[in-house]
């Protein structure tokens, strides 16, 4: 057996675990004992195969039937490891594109020292290793792509996979690549940069709504937060009015002390503090619902103090087919754009909520007295920091499948809301 022989069966032996070693990587697969020894029997299986050919046949049959015999029974074991059909076959594409660049590099070489085929078989040999470890680091940012869409993967796998067909069917089934046919050489870069520009197209749309996601969520946290921190305070002014109840007795005594005294005025003005810190404290009882109680009594308040009329029909019994927060986020937004577009005292606030077979409806009718810009049905606004709580509405009526409506009618803003 002569050098180069050796040399070549050892560059054999040495893409192949290459090869391997990356797919594996690329792929998601929980390495306990038990699937480490799957891997190595079906790397030490995939070994003995090409023994049988290169050795025993046909070295040149052996390359023309290398998918077969490694790369198909590769793809199926990992598909087994991983218990994923689709990016298992990306992981083996991308694994033989990055055995290219030992190729690449060891041909770089010859061109440099003038060698040939033992040189060539050398430097593959020498650079495997260290260019093993360096595409391992690369391994987590490969797989990350398998959390995106089939779409994406499939475009992610789109360069690997023509690369495949491109390398067998132009050199090693053909010499259509030797021959040096002009739309030969330039196909692949060609399909690179388109294939590397849709991606990078569909990844940039992919973070965008991402982005837009993760936006509502940070303000459907923080109405939750706020619409909370209003409850808590709510309730704190309960407490406190039940406290004036509990203390009514002590007051009455203070009051009969005062009169059988003779001091009048001191009680009349202690009877107006009393009756004036009560009154701040109360809460109206507009339905059973405690949170939907306290976020309309809050509303009302603030409705007074802006001289807006407040007109309510709330029957909601305590359990509602909506969680609190969510129930609070889409209150809370409802009438804070209602609030929000009525002006002065002539406007008014019309609000119809009620649950029926288990459904949630909510009607709120506000004056309008500005210019609404709807797009697909929905109100739009370009000033800052508004626009959200519409956003928010959409998203909670969207995530329990309900429907929801906008509308101006007769200088009314209409809003419907159905879950």
């Amino acid at each position: 057996m002569t050098v180069d022989t050796v040399l070549y069966l050892c560059n054999t032996v040495a893409v192949g675990l290459f090869g391997i070693v990356l797919s594996a990587a690329f792929c998601n697969i929980r390495w306990t004992r038990r699937n480490v020894c799957c891997m190595i029997a079906s790397t030490l299986a995939i070994f003995l195969i090409q023994g049988i050919v290169y050795l025993g046949i046909d070295p040149a049959l052996g390359s023309y039937l290398y998918p077969l015999h490694t790369h198909l029974p590769l793809a199926i074991t990992l598909c087994l490891l991983s218990h994923e059909r689709l990016w298992p076959v990306i992981s083996v594409l991308t694994a033989y594109l990055c055995c290219q660049l030992r190729r690449w590099l060891a041909l770089v070489c010859v061109w440099a020292f003038s060698g040939g085929d033992r040189m060539q078989y050398a430097v593959e040999l020498i650079v495997t290793l260290p260019l093993l470890l360096l595409l391992l680091r690369t391994a987590p940012a490969v797989r990350s792509v398998s959390r995106y869409s089939v779409t994406v993967q499939c475009q992610f796998g789109c360069t690997p996979a023509l690369y495949y067909a491109f390398d067998y069917l132009t050199r090693v089934y053909t010499n259509l690549l030797a021959d040096g046919d002009p739309a030969v050489v330039e196909f692949m870069p060609f399909v690179c940069c388109v294939a590397y520009l849709m991606f990078l197209a569909r990844l940039s749309k992919e973070q965008e709504a991402r982005a837009r996601l993760e936006q509502l969520q940070n303000s459907l946290n923080l109405q939750v937060g706020q619409a909370v921190r209003e409850i808590e305070a709510l309730r704190e002014s309960q407490q406190k009015t039940r406290a004036y109840r509990h203390d009514l007795r002590h007051h009455l005594q203070y009051l009969s002390g005062c009169l059988e005294n003779g001091q009048y005025e001191q009680a009349q003005r202690y009877i107006h503090e009393i009756n004036a810190e009560i009154e701040a404290a109360r809460v109206v009882t507009y339905c059973e619902n405690e949170a939907a109680n306290l976020i309309f009594s809050a509303f009302a308040a603030r409705a007074e103090a802006q001289g807006v009329k407040f007109s309510l029909q709330a029957v909601l019994p305590h359990i509602l087919p909506i969680s609190e927060s969510d129930l609070c986020v889409l209150l809370s937004n409802a009438l804070e754009n209602a609030l929000h577009a009525c002006k002065g005292a002539d406007d008014s606030i019309e609000v119809q909520t009620y649950e029926r077979n288990e459904k949630f409806f909510l009607q709120v009718v506000n004056d309008c007295r500005e210019a609404v810009r709807f797009e697909d049905g929905i109100p739009v606004t370009d000033r800052p920091g508004h626009g959200i709580g519409v956003s928010s509405i959409c998203a909670i009526v969207e995530r329990y499948g309900g429907l929801y409506s906008f509308s101006v009618k007769e200088g009314k803003f209409v809003l419907r809301v159905s879950l």
